[in-house]
């Protein structure tokens, strides 16, 4: 019997798919390519890097990748049972666990040539074994598990860039191209009401794959609200810095003021003052700032102040997800609480298109807050989905009824409590990755991510 066997829950409550190998090798050779084009330019001295203590260096980052697949994936099917450890190792050197991030610089990492070798090494045995075998549920959810951890550290290496100052990524040569009508410009002002009521807030079991934190819809009870219509601009967020808000310690809260007294924040990240005009460092060189961009690497604590400061609040996550399902509140003649409608993106179910969202990298940077009216919910939400990811009022929990999955134990119940909840994805998240019921976490004190925030009425 085989790990993959014997470890298998007796008892399935997620409804997986069953995809063909085919399948799944696209899905692995997309993601493959987009990650070592993200890379590739980078020389030997940019794959070690400079310690940051709000980054990986490039070389541990892929070598994390290889890793996860040989053990979630390779691992738990049995794969390598004759065969040892791909890498010297691996365990100490890209579990997450057992090496903490101050110390992967100092690690004695291979080197560029060294850690392309294990990831094409692990790659060879992954399409070996899909040559050779028709996954089966089991298989497929685990396969999965390790492409979709691949996505998200290929757009932690896209905000990487960033942080060390690189050269912009390229776009994404195989994302779909942006359609007219996604390139309106502009801003978009004003809310929207939400009627209240109960509601299902988290995955529905019959979704094909979620996160162990999206488990399971349960109903939530919400009073009528209204919410911005878009995310905050960089124009609106500017009006705050020049009203001096970040000397204003009535604006934030006690933790608040005391993380922007030790990081020294006078100004958002990456911005500069140029004589009347602000400029905005974009990778490794200084544009002038875009007014109807949405607000960018702002963290939790900043957003906070620029709704004391302007008189709004966060939403709540309950409240986020209800803006973008468009589901209706439980009535007589409905199946259950919120049941009604419940879109799986904001625009319906059809998959995420070019006219939707901005997703896929397919340009590099934020776009106007007005782009993409295709991908509107049903309340009149835009851009809930792509562009940037919107911090939530709340903090990250787990659902009721939460169980850890196997085996991937460390995907969320580590982080509960201390992390606060970001909704909707980025302009470099991949779209078939995210969905209305997604859940990221961050602690409140990070910037480089890709997020922003909209806001509610108060």
């Amino acid at each position: 019997m085989t790990p993959s066997q014997a470890s298998r829950p007796l008892q399935a409550r997620d409804k997986w798919l069953c995809l063909s190998p085919a399948t799944l090798t696209d899905r692995l050779q997309d993601v493959r390519r987009r990650t070592l084009e993200l890379v590739d330019d980078l020389d030997e001295n940019q794959w070690r890097g400079n310690p940051t203590p709000i980054a990986n260096p490039v070389r541990w980052e892929v070598g994390h990748v290889a890793h996860f697949y040989e053990r979630f994936l390779l691992g738990e099917l049995g794969v390598l049972e004759n065969t040892g450890p791909l890498i010297e190792n691996g365990y100490a050197l890209y579990n997450s666990f057992a090496l903490d991030r101050d110390d992967r610089w100092e690690a004695p990492l291979p080197s560029r040539r060294g850690t392309l070798e294990y990831l094409r090494h692990v790659t060879w045995y992954v399409q070996d074994w899909l040559e050779r075998h028709e996954p089966d549920a089991w298989e497929t959810y685990l396969y999965l598990t390790a492409v979709q951890h691949e996505e998200m550290h290929s757009e932690a290496l896209t905000w990487y860039r960033q942080i060390y100052g690189f050269p912009a990524p390229v776009r994404d040569t195989t994302a779909r191209p942006k359609a007219t009508s996604g390139r309106t410009q502009g801003p978009l002002p004003g809310d929207v009401e939400v009627a209240g009521g109960t509601y299902l807030c988290g995955a529905k079991p019959d979704q094909p794959y979620v996160w162990d934190n999206e488990k399971w819809a349960y109903p939530v009870e919400l009073a009528p609200f209204r919410m911005a219509r878009a995310p905050v601009t960089q124009a609106e967020f500017a009006e705050f810095v020049e009203a001096d808000g970040y000397k204003r310690e009535e604006l934030w809260s006690y933790r608040g003021w005391r993380w922007r007294q030790r990081a020294e924040a006078t100004l958002p990240l990456y911005w500069h003052r140029d004589g009347v005009r602000w400029l905005r460092r974009h990778y490794d060189r200084w544009v002038p700032l875009e007014p109807h961009v949405p607000m960018v690497h702002v963290n939790w604590f900043e957003a906070e102040a620029w709704c004391q400061w302007a008189g709004r609040r966060l939403p709540t996550e309950a409240e986020w997800e209800l803006a973008a399902t468009g589901a209706e509140p439980h009535a007589s003649g409905h199946s259950g609480p919120g049941s009604a409608n419940r879109r799986t993106y904001p625009w319906g179910d059809a998959t995420p298109g070019a006219a939707h969202a901005h997703l896929d990298a397919g340009s590099i940077g934020c776009v106007d807050v007005a782009a993409h009216p295709e991908g509107d919910s049903a309340c009149g939400c835009r851009q809930m989905l792509g562009n940037v990811w919107e911090w939530t009022a709340s903090a990250f929990y787990p659902y009721p009824g939460y169980v850890v999955d196997y085996p991937y134990r460390e995907c969320s119940a580590p982080w509960f409590g201390n992390h606060h909840v970001l909704r909707g994805g980025s302009w470099a998240t991949r779209s078939d990755v995210i969905r209305n019921t997604y859940r990221n976490f961050f602690q409140p004190d990070r910037r480089d991510i890709i997020a922003g925030f909209r806001t509610c009425a108060r």
